[in-house]
């Protein structure tokens, strides 16, 4: 089984970035514990905080892998273009969010990408990633 991770803008600041939201993890460093956790997976990793470089690896993927783990961060409200990639694509997206978005700012209630996901997972720190991974097994 193969599985795409792809962090979208500013969470390649995690660990840093307003920790009492995203936590004092990089991702990297939780990218290693999910790597042992899932060894029978090829994982794979990337983030950008380009729209366009996130819709290319979104096509490079989507008809190979098995499941795109997609947190797409602040363009999950704003990015038609990123919707429209998954619809295009074969392989199942599964939104994720280390927040509970709906608990935030109202602007941050409303996903473009969601109608176009296998599903959504917001609200479980780090760990929302696990549940995204388990979705596909």
């Amino acid at each position: 089984m193969k599985i795409l991770i792809l962090n979208g803008p500013n969470l390649n600041l995690l660990g840093k970035r307003e920790p009492e939201i995203y936590g004092s993890l990089t991702f990297e460093e939780y990218y290693k514990t999910l790597k042992e956790k899932y060894a029978s997976i090829e994982l794979s990793y990337y983030q950008s905080n380009i729209e366009g470089e996130i819709i290319n690896k979104l096509h490079e993927f989507g008809f190979e892998y098995d499941g795109i783990v997609l947190n797409a961060a602040a363009y999950t409200h704003t990015s038609v273009a990123i919707a429209d990639a998954i619809k295009g694509i074969q392989t199942p997206v599964i939104e994720v969010h280390i927040s509970n978005v709906h608990a935030r700012e109202k602007f941050r209630h409303k996903s473009f990408i969601s109608p176009s996901v296998k599903g959504v997972i917001a609200g479980f720190g780090l760990k929302s990633y696990d549940l995204a991974i388990e979705s596909f097994l």
